[in-house]
């Protein structure tokens, strides 16, 4: 299955460390950031779960609930847990899908056959409160993530999903950002009293509007 930007995230229901998901029901109402690594008791793998469960209060902050997958069955990863605490010095503290059957992953298609056709890739989907899927990452198996841009991705989808702005090349929370194009600068003048900065008739450079 393809799954692109703005389509619905499919429902599913799958075994976890935190008991069986309803995916639509735990959902609820927050964000999520769902992803896929490759195998359990493996050393990338075992860096990146350590990160999400150090960076739950920045997700917090942001109404955002993280969910790992493999295929691997739901034995070896209560045994994994306790590698990863040994290891990062944190506890898994977010669900870890069981996805033996393939269920899940056939359904995002985080199994690409031409790089391994066992075993999932680094998939990340940020879902939003609607259960839209607005972003989609695929990284290889020898790459691990970085989280830090995950973060960034969601601050500027909440910015913008508020505001008649997007965000620049390497914005971070905090800087300035872009009105969008198809504002009037009569309406913009309403919405950005402080004005902006027109280097073109396109772009138009203003302070972030909710700081």
């Amino acid at each position: 299955m393809t799954l692109r930007l703005g389509d619905i995230a499919p429902d599913f229901q799958q075994d976890s460390t935190a008991g069986t998901i309803h995916f639509h029901d735990w959902a609820s109402d927050s964000w999520v950031v769902l992803f896929s690594h490759p195998k359990d008791f493996t050393p990338v793998c075992t860096t990146e779960l350590g990160e999400v469960s150090r960076l739950k209060p920045e997700f917090d902050k942001r109404n955002v609930k993280a969910m790992g997958l493999s295929v691997d069955p739901i034995e070896d990863h209560h045994r994994w847990v306790g590698d990863i605490e040994e290891t990062q010095g944190v506890g898994l503290n977010f669900p870890l899908l069981a996805d033996s059957d393939r269920k899940v992953s056939n359904l995002y298609d985080m199994i690409h056959p031409n790089a391994n056709d066992t075993l999932t890739v680094r998939s990340v989907f940020i879902i939003d409160p609607n259960k839209k899927i607005r972003l989609i990452i695929t990284y290889p198996a020898s790459t691990g993530r970085n989280f830090d841009e995950i973060l960034r991705v969601i601050d500027s989808l909440q910015l913008t999903d508020g505001y008649k702005v997007a965000t620049p090349v390497n914005w971070k929370d905090g800087d300035d950002v872009i009105i969008v194009p198809s504002l009037s600068n009569d309406d913009a003048k309403k919405i950005f009293p402080n004005g902006w900065d027109e280097k073109k008739p396109y772009l138009r450079v203003t302070k972030q509007p909710n700081k």
